[in-house]
């Protein structure tokens, strides 16, 4: 009897745990996940604090990829009902639930998308909607420079991108630029967007540009689109998303709950320490919760690593060449931490009223609020009510995420917890979005290597991919495992791709690295229906 072929996923996020359910499902493999928190999801986890839950960095599931919007509807099917309902409905329907059925439904929510940039303590939408109310609040003099600049790089372009800058100027113009994206982007990676590669604006922005959100912006005036109209629409500017009831970690809670009921095996607490290839068909991955701790060496046929690329090169050592060592080791990583704030109300003055927030009907509709001010180092507040009205144990309350950037190491990340949450009450404080003695409860959550970096030795990336590729049978996919800004649903389709190649026995890999720089993700190309 011919021996199972095994295949050793290394990481328990959304790549990695794609992967191991859609190989127990399509292949007689035996999958062994090793994962080095004690937590499933990655960055795309639910964290609980007191029945008050934070999803991290904020996941709106979406995807121009009917394949991903499948799979999902598999997991967690989604109330198409909910967007109609208001969160006080959803909140009595799932009340009823839990006296009929004895817990809420396992589901997705249908939520819309609203989002805002706070410049000079005022709101613009996000992104970017050249509307009467935008036009008023920049003023007839900064709507004309904005106007001629976009004009000027129009008929001048700059022909090749080298940084962000360009990238960035190029689609909206230098006033425009400076105005809506210089300072948060900056905020967000720590170093001026000139020395940032334009590959990250390719891959966050893609094809949204000034002509672009005008033609979305007249569109929504005659018609109203769903979330099945993604594919027509530039991911920038997609209205509607799905949401798991309780935050994206529930959902990949369940597809953990799928993978050990189909005999996959998930250890936690177990740190990558070495990565050994004996053969082609044979590799052995040596790990241990610390240093302290015994070692453990798990063997595979196949390897399929979401680990950081710097880390998995460091763990192959022996074999790696110094000049892929050398790229490895510089490349770079921004960090984040998360501060989850509890109140009794949010106080924020927009235009002639005072949103408090007392309840679902007055509080105001932001998912996230990206803040673009100077005098504060906060870069993004979100409010998890209007995620999911069940992120938050009492409905009374408020519960939002102050996000920060940072780089592991430095002033921000190594603040103590009480003088972080202290420091970043203030801020809201200034911001004039909250009273101090509103405050109900804090939490601080830090995650490392958050956002794979387009500067360092980015540059020389495709030295490790050269290096990499060569291993027919290990694969990389992720976020971090492939050292590219992807979205959740990008990192699963890496991780099918990466199945379909195992299941065909292809040992190509050039397919993965193309996921989202494909068609599907890309506004200048043409789609398919």
């Amino acid at each position: 009897m011919a021996t199972k072929q095994k295949v050793i996923i290394i990481g328990a996020g959304p790549g990695g745990l794609t992967a191991g359910l859609e190989l127990l499902v399509r292949s007689g493999m035996e999958v062994v996940i090793l994962e080095g928190s004690d937590e499933i999801g990655g960055i795309s986890r639910t964290v609980n604090f007191k029945g008050n839950r934070i999803d991290i960095g904020g996941h709106r599931f979406f995807s121009k990829s009917q394949r991903v919007l499948e799979w999902w509807s598999k997991i967690l099917p989604t109330d198409l009902q909910s967007l109609d309902e208001t969160d006080e409905k959803l909140l009595q329907k799932a009340d009823m639930q839990i006296q009929t059925f004895g817990q809420p439904d396992k589901t997705m929510l249908l939520r819309n998308r609203v989002s805002r940039i706070f410049y000079k303590r005022k709101f613009f939408d996000y992104p970017i909607n050249l509307n009467f109310a935008t036009l008023k609040k920049l003023g007839a003099k900064q709507i004309l420079k904005i106007g001629l600049s976009y004009c000027f790089i129009r008929a001048f372009p700059i022909k090749v991108e080298i940084s962000l800058e360009d990238f960035l100027i190029n689609r909206f113009g230098r006033v425009l630029y400076q105005t809506f994206f210089k300072d948060y982007t900056e905020k967000v990676w720590g170093i001026s967007c000139k020395e940032i590669k334009p590959e990250w604006g390719a891959q966050r922005i893609k094809g949204l540009s000034i002509s672009k959100a005008l033609k979305h912006y007249f569109s929504q005036l005659s018609k109203k689109n769903g979330i099945t109209d993604v594919k027509k629409i530039e991911t920038s500017l997609i209205e509607k998303f799905m949401y798991p009831k309780f935050g994206p970690g529930q959902l990949w809670e369940e597809v953990a709950q799928k993978i050990e009921k189909k005999g996959g095996k998930i250890h936690f607490a177990s740190n990558v320490s070495k990565i050994d290839w004996k053969s082609e068909n044979a590799v052995e991955v040596t790990v241990q919760e610390n240093l302290n701790s015994p070692k453990i060496v798990y063997k595979g046929n196949y390897l399929i690593s979401t680990m950081p690329v710097k880390d998995l090169i460091a763990s192959m050592d022996n074999s790696v060449p110094d000049n892929v060592k050398l790229v490895a080791k510089g490349l770079e990583y921004r960090d984040f931490i998360t501060v989850g704030v509890l109140l009794k109300n949010l106080k924020i003055e927009e235009e002639n009223r005072k949103a408090i927030s007392t309840d679902y009907n007055r509080l105001i509709s932001d998912n996230w609020i990206y803040i673009q001010e100077n005098d504060v180092k906060l870069g993004r507040l979100q409010i998890f009510n209007n995620w999911s009205p069940f992120m938050v144990s009492d409905k009374k309350n408020v519960w939002i995420g102050m996000e920060y950037f940072c780089n592991e190491g430095d002033s921000l990340w190594n603040l103590d917890k009480e003088k972080f949450i202290d420091f970043a009450l203030k801020e809201l404080v200034k911001l004039k979005f909250i009273e101090m003695e509103d405050v109900l409860d804090t939490t601080v959550i830090k995650v490392p290597k958050a956002y794979p970096a387009y500067f360092g030795s980015y540059h020389n990336f495709d030295i490790i991919r050269d290096f990499t590729d060569r291993f027919h049978k290990m694969f990389l996919i992720g976020r971090n495992g492939m050292h590219k800004y992807n979205n959740q649903d990008h990192s699963m389709l890496t991780a099918m791709v990466a199945v379909d190649n195992i299941m065909s026995g292809e040992t190509r890999k050039d397919n993965i690295w193309e996921v989202n720089t494909e068609a599907d993700y890309h506004e200048s190309k043409k789609t398919d229906s």
